[in-house]
């Protein structure tokens, strides 16, 4: 069955780094664009970092933009969301998510997403 598994979360004081990892199964990988989405309590899911399945175009909303970047690796069915400089309102859940898109191929809109994983807990507290 379909499956995505985030891994990496945790606890990191504010200006640290983490490493997201997503991996994936169950479907065809390198045909969908993979997003990080995250949600704090009492808030809305954010889309964070999109990349789309083929020419590795990437979006970034201006919240996270120059401090978090996503990569995927098609062979091993892995993405991953590098988390640099981080404050304390990154704390939320992040997910992972799989979509089949066309045009256009990359997309922020959770709405657009068909497969999701369990999340993973960031925090960033001193």
């Amino acid at each position: 069955q379909v499956q995505l598994v985030e891994s990496g979360g945790g606890l990191v004081q504010p200006g640290g780094s983490l490493r997201l990892s997503c991996a994936a199964s169950g479907f065809a990988f390198e045909e969908y664009a993979i997003g990080w989405f995250r949600q704090a309590p009492g808030k809305g899911r954010e889309g964070v970092a999109t990349i789309s399945s083929k020419d590795g175009s990437v979006i970034y909303p201006h919240s996270v933009r120059g401090r978090f970047s996503i990569s995927r690796d098609n062979a091993k069915n892995t993405a991953w969301l590098q988390m640099n400089s981080l404050k304390p309102e990154d704390t939320a859940v992040y997910f992972c998510a799989a979509a089949r898109l066309i045009l256009p191929s990359a997309s922020l809109w959770h709405g657009d997403y068909t497969y999701w994983g369990q999340g993973t807990q960031v925090t960033v507290d001193s």
